[in-house]
């Protein structure tokens, strides 16, 4: 009874997380999710107390998903410390493969609480893991900072933020310039030497650039 439970809930946010992506959060009703999965309002309502409970539930799904291989990557010892923080932000990109839909469908204007929540999960979500990498990062001299916590978090929030293109419009000028800040002000706040983090630029599209060099 427990696996059937858990099938049929799964089969709901299946459901619902495809009229999402079709219709946005808004422009999908309850009824759309019942005619898709085919059952009565009383099984919705047994598994989710409302739509938003589903797109909560949803948001748990990409982030235990996400989160899941950053830790996987950050806790690999064997990785180098600046390999590692670039991997780390790399395994957020939901630009590819099945994450492009939902990259497509949190960023448009109706999915608007959808698109806060998976930025809300990510600050909170990847700042202590990116800590715990800075942390190492002290112990072996890279970095120099009382505050690792509080510099990943300016981090992670500015870069989730100002390069999020529904957040702030700019040329490829303007983005180029912008990178070039994010990182000399991030080596400055990790106290890291002076083009340490210029790798960083994966982060940003130029990573098969990079890989060439």
């Amino acid at each position: 009874m427990r696996k059937e439970a858990e099938e049929r809930r799964n089969e709901i946010l299946n459901a619902a997380d495809e009229l999402f992506a079709q219709k946005g959060f808004d422009g999908t009703s309850t009824n759309d999710i019942l005619e898709k999965v085919g059952i009565a309002r009383g099984t919705l309502y047994y598994h989710f107390k409302s739509k938003e409970d589903i797109m909560d539930a949803l948001i748990d799904r990409y982030s235990d998903h996400l989160l899941g291989a950053a830790l996987e990557i950050a806790t690999e010892k064997s990785i180098p410390v600046f390999e590692r923080i670039i991997r780390v932000v790399l395994s957020m990109n939901l630009s590819e493969g099945s994450g492009q839909e939902i990259m497509e469908h949190i960023h448009k204007p109706q999915n608007a609480l959808m698109h806060q929540k998976i930025q809300k999960v990510i600050i909170n979500g990847i700042t202590p893991i990116l800590t715990g990498i800075i942390q190492e990062g002290i112990e072996q001299e890279l970095f120099s900072t009382p505050y690792p916590y509080e510099c990943m978090e300016m981090i992670v929030t500015y870069a989730n933020t100002i390069f999020d293109d529904d957040m702030v419009e700019m040329t490829d000028e303007e983005r180029t310039s912008r990178v070039q800040a994010f990182i000399f002000n991030g080596e400055r706040l990790l106290g890291a030497k002076s083009g340490s983090l210029k790798n960083v630029i994966q982060m940003f599209g130029s990573e098969e650039k990079v890989n060439n060099e």
